[in-house]
C-alpha cells in the first residue's frame, strides 16, 4: 500500500507549480548559478569537507546543448579553480552527447578532464541507469589511459555485474594508473533481473565490493548515508588498516548533515555532492520518478516542516 501512495505522489508532483517542489528541493540543490554552488562549497570548505560539482541537466536531446555544457564546465573549473575551492567535478556523459554522437562525448569530456588536469584536478565519471553502463565503462577506460590520474568512475552496489566489472577494471590498476572509484548502493529503478532489489542484499553485495576495493589498494569514495554500512566500512578500514589517504566518505548535499558531521569528527575525509543550475526541476522530478520512496520525504519536508 505504502508503493502504491508513494508511486501515485510520484506521479502527481512533476506537475505541480516549480516554486511548490522548489520548497523541497532547494535543501538538496545548492542552486542555478556557479556562484551558487561556490557559495555552497566555500562554506562546506570551511567546515572541514571537501566537494564535488556538478551541473544538472543529464539526458539531452540535442549536441548544441552538449556544447552549452561543455563551456558551462569549463566556466566552472576556472571559478571554483580562482575560488580555491577544496574540491573536484562530476558529470553525465548524457549530458555531453551519449546518446546522440559517443565521440562527441568522449571528445567534450576529453576537454574537460584535459582542463581539470592542469589544475592538477579530478573529474568523476557519474554511472547512468544500466543501459549506459557498457558505454560509461568504454568512455571511462579511453580517458584513463588518456589522464591516468585526473579521472574516477562510479561503481552501483545493486547491479548485480558490478563484481564482474570491477574485476575486469581492476586489470587496469597500477601504481602509474591507480583506481579511484565512487561506490554507491545505486538510485535507478532496475528490473530484478539486472539488480538486487532487497535492502540487505545490497548492503552486503556494497560491503563485498569495498573490501575488494580496499584490499586491492583502489582509493575509493564511500558514498552513503546508512548507518549500517558506515560501520562496516568503519570495520573493514580497522581490519584491513587502510591508510586515511586511501579512502574517503561522501553525501549528498543538504541529506545527514548531522552524522556527515560526526564522521568528519571520527577523523575522516568528508566529500558532499553539490548539484546545481537552471536544470534543477526536471532533476528533482527525474529523481522522483527513478525513486519513489523520496515522495513520502517530499511530503514531509513541504506539509511538516513547512
Amino acid at each position: 500500500m505504502t508503493n502504491m501512495i508513494n508511486k501515485a505522489i510520484a506521479t502527481v508532483i512533476p506537475y505541480c507549480p516549480k516554486k511548490f517542489i522548489w520548497v523541497f528541493s532547494k535543501k538538496y540543490i545548492a542552486g542555478v548559478s556557479v556562484q551558487d554552488a561556490i557559495k555552497v562549497s566555500q562554506s562546506l570548505n570551511e567546515q572541514g569537507v571537501c566537494v564535488t560539482v556538478d551541473l544538472l541537466g543529464e539526458f539531452i536531446t540535442n549536441i548544441r546543448q552538449a556544447d552549452e555544457h561543455l563551456e558551462e564546465y569549463l566556466q566552472i573549473i576556472a571559478s571554483f579553480e580562482k575560488a580555491q575551492i577544496k574540491g573536484n567535478y562530476s558529470l553525465k556523459p548524457t549530458s555531453f552527447g551519449l546518446l546522440i554522437d559517443p565521440e562527441k562525448c568522449y571528445q567534450n569530456i576529453r576537454g574537460i578532464v584535459a582542463l581539470a588536469s592542469k589544475h592538477k584536478n579530478f573529474v568523476r565519471i557519474d554511472m547512468e541507469d544500466a543501459q549506459r553502463v557498457d558505454q560509461e565503462l568504454l568512455l571511462y577506460l579511453r580517458l584513463k589511459r588518456a589522464f591516468p590520474n585526473n579521472v574516477g568512475l562510479v561503481l552501483q552496489a545493486y547491479l548485480k555485474r558490478t563484481q564482474a566489472d570491477l574485476e575486469e577494471l581492476l586489470k587496469e590498476h597500477t601504481p602509474d594508473s591507480p583506481l579511484n572509484f565512487r561506490l554507491c548502493k545505486g538510485i535507478y529503478n532496475e528490473s530484478a533481473d539486472i539488480a538486487f532489489k532487497d535492502g540487505e542484499k545490497i548492503n552486503r553485495n556494497y560491503l563485498k565490493l569495498l573490501e575488494r576495493m580496499l584490499c586491492e589498494g583502489v582509493y575509493v569514495g564511500i558514498a552513503t548515508h546508512d548507518q549500517a554500512l558506515i560501520k562496516g566500512a568503519y570495520e573493514l578500514i580497522d581490519k584491513y588498516n587502510v591508510p586515511k589517504d586511501m579512502y574517503e566518505f561522501q553525501m549528498l548535499y543538504g541529506v545527514t548533515p548531522k552524522l556527515r558531521s560526526s564522521i568528519v569528527a571520527d577523523g575522516h575525509k568528508m566529500r558532499v555532492y553539490v548539484p546545481y543550475g537552471e536544470d534543477w526541476f526536471g532533476y528533482s522530478t527525474r529523481r522522483l520518478k527513478e525513486n519513489p520512496k523520496m515522495a513520502q520525504h517530499i511530503i514531509k519536508s513541504i506539509f511538516v516542516k513547512g
